[in-house]
């Protein structure tokens, strides 16, 4: 089951305390933006500051909302604030539907299938246009032509903010859709990509740091398959529940899977603290333990249990290992349920020469049975496609898909520019979405250069704006 958990990783939130400063607002929404038949209302949720906004002609920079609270988001985009500044914007981070706060329906949000159907990227993008609108024509506002919003998104929200330039661009000028994988979708990426691309970081990094990890998954069988060998690696891999059966096993298993996955994801050139302490360029450190695929059953998996540790123990503070679940359960109440109705990403694994994991295929049918009895809904494959256009980009514009290549989401993003318009940008050593992130001492030249790009556009889109007739 460990590839359902792998599409509930868009999310990556690097915890920090940024210091930027904003006002909490709401506006209400329209529960259902595309029928006359339900007139519910909610608040949604919005921070704002407007410190250098040139109201007559200053832009918007308006960041699409994920699957979280929007001060996690806030937090971590580093980047807009930034350039906030050199371009007179207006700053505004929009929260999710069905996150944070903004809940339709309060604490019965998530009682039923006919209150869930409203979580929808297209009822989410809804609502930006209404909170858009608002903040053009309202109070804010001089009355001239509109000021140019530019949407940032980076992960899901890169998706929404690349979809939402292209179904609304009389609302959004250009979009910065960064690490965003809107072709992570049946029939557009082979579903192993994913974990091919997680595999090259950590055989880059170390050739036998990749053979061990793909060395150590018989050897934890092995290994487990007397009651002396559960015990053996509950003690020694200082697990918080013992080892009782194959299913716990099988948990920890699946557990080191999302974390080589996390680690890829989180991979930037600087401390960071995501779920917990992480050194700089940790899978550089999760591989100085892993340096002998051959060893001995017993040295191998504890050399993989040391390198396991710079993810959940960097700082040696842990007591156990908790195999449970890095994520809320408020987020996973949401993204659970979009996992299951539109954001249907096929992954799998094939194991040997592709990648350093398991082989398991992508077993629709069974993902399909398992949404039915989670959520009562039944998945299909072309949601995305048909209501954004899959691979054809052709009449899209004004939109820069940036994509770390160390990170495993890259796989399904588009890496080759469609058109003058809509640009690849590709950073060779960046990890998620780190261009969007707060600038940095240990910043590489390659996303130095990269946001440098994205300004570049900026400033051109900004005068295409003004002066174009």
């Amino acid at each position: 089951m460990f590839i359902f958990a792998c599409s509930q990783l868009l999310m990556i939130i690097v915890h920090v305390t940024s210091g930027y400063n904003y006002t909490t607002n709401y506006i209400t929404v329209s529960v259902n933006h595309f029928s006359y038949a339900n007139n519910d209302t909610f608040k949604l949720k919005y921070l704002m500051n407007d410190k250098y906004w040139n109201v007559n002609k200053g832009p918007i920079f308006f960041y699409t909302g994920n699957e979280g609270r929007i001060e996690d988001f806030c937090d971590n985009t580093g980047f807009m604030w930034e350039i906030s500044r050199e371009f007179e914007a207006l700053v505004v981070f929009a929260e999710h539907r069905y996150y944070g706060e903004s809940m339709p329906y309060g604490m019965n949000s998530f009682d039923d299938k006919l209150k869930l159907s409203y979580l929808t990227s297209q009822q989410a993008m809804a609502d930006f246009v209404d909170l858009i609108k608002y903040l053009r024509n309202g109070a804010l506002s001089v009355g001239r032509r509109p000021n140019p919003v530019f949407a940032f998104g980076g992960s899901y929200g890169g998706m929404l903010a690349a979809w939402f330039r292209i179904k609304y661009p009389a609302t959004v000028e250009g979009a910065i859709a960064s690490s965003a994988p809107i072709w992570q979708f049946t029939g557009m990426t082979p579903c192993n990509d994913f974990f091919k691309v997680t595999s090259s970081v950590y055989r880059n990094a170390s050739a036998e740091c990749g053979l061990t990890i793909s060395t150590s998954w018989n050897t934890i069988d092995k290994v487990t398959e007397s009651d002396s060998g559960k015990m053996w690696l509950t003690e020694n891999w200082k697990l918080c529940e013992s080892l009782e059966s194959s299913g716990d096993v099988a948990q920890l298993k699946y557990w080191a899977t999302n974390v080589y996955v996390a680690l890829a994801m989180v991979n930037y050139p600087y401390e960071a603290n995501f779920l917990a302490p992480l050194p700089a360029n940790p899978i550089k450190e999760v591989c100085k333990s892993m340096r002998d695929h051959t060893e001995y059953d017993k040295t191998l998996l504890m050399s993989v249990f040391n390198g396991l540790s710079v993810y959940f123990n960097y700082t040696g503070s842990a007591k156990c290992l908790n195999l449970s679940s890095a994520f809320s359960d408020d987020i996973m109440k949401g993204w659970g349920y979009q996992a299951c109705t539109e954001m249907i990403m096929p992954l799998c694994t094939k194991g040997g020469e592709d990648d350093i994991f398991e082989a398991y295929p992508w077993d629709f049918e069974g993902y399909v049975e398992y949404c039915e009895n989670r959520y009562g809904v039944k998945p299909t494959t072309d949601d995305v496609e048909k209501q954004y256009g899959g691979k054809n980009l052709k009449a899209a514009s004004n939109i820069i898909f940036s994509n770390g290549l160390l990170d495993p989401w890259s796989s399904g993003g588009v890496l080759k520019s469609i058109s003058s318009s809509v640009r690849a940008l590709l950073i060779p050593d960046g990890a998620h979405h780190l261009d969007l992130r707060a600038s940095h001492k240990n910043d590489t030249s390659s996303v130095i250069r990269a946001r440098k790009t994205i300004k570049h556009w900026i400033s051109k889109w900004i005068f295409d704006y003004r002066y174009r007739k």
